[in-house]
């Protein structure tokens, strides 16, 4: 079956003079409205293209790709505003409306937002940044370490809320964060814990032991290629830590201190030594 407002994998049917016709699954055909792309395809041949509905309300389809389909959440650009709404640059040709009854507050030329990609009453492709009514305040399925995509949505005053796989809201808390994140980034994350009011609490580092375990490997080879020292502690600050191994502060102490342990490696005020 075919999606409209996303990326398909269809059949050519059809070639007539410069037209080339995709297999919709049903009794109609889709146009191929990308002409680069019709002028060196064959029929039997099989293209992954992106499927709308065009002006006239037949279906069609190009090769280019949008910056997100139908069902996503993105941080789009406005490009230009007429009588019916303002128009976001998703990467085709044709901009994307959102129309004024789908703005939350007037939207301004040139300001970025984020919004909800979906299909109105008549199957055309429209946004809107009214997106708290498509989005869950409560888990699903969701499970501790469970890997998920993150769009970043505001900073509030325990930390920054993110939309969790396009459909739910999680929390990353500040006292945990040693990156700069802002609105719109799009990162991979987990989920740290469920609380029992069914929140999600989100980290962007792997929750658990797994986490140290490979840290330590890394350390020890870092220790190997600076002759045996580091110059970073349980005392160093967690910036520091953050852009050397890409972890909080928290994690660098259980891991040195899973290596002092095994007696690999000495600790003194300045840093680290390899035994």
């Amino acid at each position: 079956m075919i999606n409209i407002g996303k990326i398909n994998k269809l059949n050519v049917v059809k070639k007539q003079g410069a037209d080339v016709y995709l297999d919709s699954g049903t009794s109609g055909k889709v146009l191929l409205a990308d002409k680069k792309l019709s002028a060196n395809c064959h029929v039997g041949d099989i293209l992954e293209v992106f499927v709308y509905v065009d002006p006239d309300g037949h279906l069609a389809a190009t090769g280019k790709m949008p910056l997100a389909q139908v069902d996503d959440i993105a941080w789009l650009k406005v490009v230009s505003l007429n009588y019916v709404g303002v128009f976001l640059d998703w990467g085709l040709p044709k901009d994307l409306l959102v129309p004024f009854s789908e703005q939350h507050h007037e939207m301004e030329v040139g300001r970025s937002y984020l919004v909800k990609i979906f299909l109105d009453d008549q199957n055309r492709i429209a946004a809107t940044t009214k997106i708290d009514r498509f989005i869950s305040d409560e888990s699903a399925d969701f499970e501790a370490g469970q890997k998920v995509s993150l769009i970043i949505a505001e900073q509030t005053e325990l930390g920054f809320k993110a939309i969790v796989n396009n459909t739910h809201w999680g929390l990353l808390y500040q006292n945990e964060l040693f990156q700069p994140l802002r609105k719109g980034q799009k990162l991979d994350g987990y989920i740290k814990k469920i609380r029992d009011d069914h929140k999600i609490d989100l980290s962007i580092h792997h929750p658990g032991y797994g986490k140290v375990l490979s840290l330590t490997d890394n350390i020890l080879v870092k220790l190997k290629e600076n002759d045996g020292v580091l110059l970073l502690s349980d005392k160093s600050p967690p910036e520091a830590i953050y852009k050397s191994f890409g972890v909080s502060k928290k994690v660098f102490k259980q891991a040195i201190s899973a290596l002092y342990k095994k007696k690999l490696i000495t600790l003194d005020k300045n840093g680290i030594r390899l035994v």
